[in-house]
């Protein structure tokens, strides 16, 4: 019998079987519960349905190679299991139709110096690209990471971020400006300093009309003028891409500078 937080939605990796599914969905949301909360090892295991504390902790090490309470304790990045890749690339669609969003809630906002532990691609410039280049399991990684923010992040980086033969876009997660913790294998840290940026959140919207939602706030972003409110654009800091959540609505960050007058 599934565990009522473990629905399964219609999108999900079919070379898994159901009992695979709900596996590694609870361990990985058992991870989070140690990451967010703090709670005790046997709570964890409890809560997420397992049947004891040493099967549960057999589990979580076959999965991530390392014990719960290791993890809790130092918070080495593990892979967590989201079902994202699949469940985008069922959705993905090729046309945007956006009439049924009605507005974009616009917000300054401003994010002080830091370090942003990133995985890079090749050529990838956008989300779908990004997965074929370098896998779908990178965001599980970095929901396992401690973020300055509360979340991952994508980004979209100016040259001066790149490297030779890599992306513009790249996802990570972003980190004290005085990090000196774990940095997975293969992945990159950079610092960022203190800049303002305009919030553009669209409406709640469906899941299966995210590719909608996504569209309309970066249409409204594109068409935005900040210097009705005395900024321009700053094309010296990365556009910032939240994960599309329908219950608060599809989010980007735009940097932006006062106009010096």
């Amino acid at each position: 019998m599934l565990h009522k937080s473990d629905k399964l939605i219609s999108f999900i990796d079919t070379s898994l079987t159901p009992a695979d599914y709900v596996r590694r969905l609870r361990l990985s949301r058992s991870a989070i519960r140690l990451k967010n909360s703090g709670c005790r090892i046997i709570d964890a295991a409890f809560e997420l349905g397992f049947g004891s504390v040493d099967g549960y902790i057999r589990a979580f090490s076959r999965e991530f190679g390392t014990t719960p309470g290791e993890y809790a304790k130092n918070l080495v990045p593990i892979t967590l299991f989201v079902p994202y890749g699949a469940k985008f690339r069922a959705l993905r669609k090729d046309s945007t139709n956006m009439s049924s969003i009605k507005s974009v809630f616009i917000q300054v906002i401003r994010k002080p110096a830091r370090k942003v532990i990133i995985k890079r691609g090749v050529s990838a410039d956008e989300y779908f690209s990004y997965c074929e280049e370098v896998g779908c399991d990178v965001w599980g990684t970095l929901l396992s990471m401690d973020s300055l923010c509360g979340e991952p992040v994508c980004l979209w980086l100016p040259a001066q971020y790149r490297k030779p033969g890599t992306s513009e876009y790249v996802q990570g997660v972003e980190a004290a400006e005085d990090y000196s913790g774990n940095v997975p294998e293969g992945f990159d840290i950079i610092s960022l300093p203190a800049a303002e940026y305009l919030m553009f959140q669209g409406e709640p919207f469906a899941e299966e009309d995210y590719c909608e939602a996504i569209g309309a706030v970066q249409k409204a972003a594109d068409r935005y003028q900040p210097s009705v409110i005395g900024y321009e654009w700053d094309k010296d800091n990365p556009k910032i891409q939240l994960e599309p959540r329908g219950a608060r609505g599809y989010i980007e960050l735009w940097p932006v500078k006062r106009i010096e007058k």
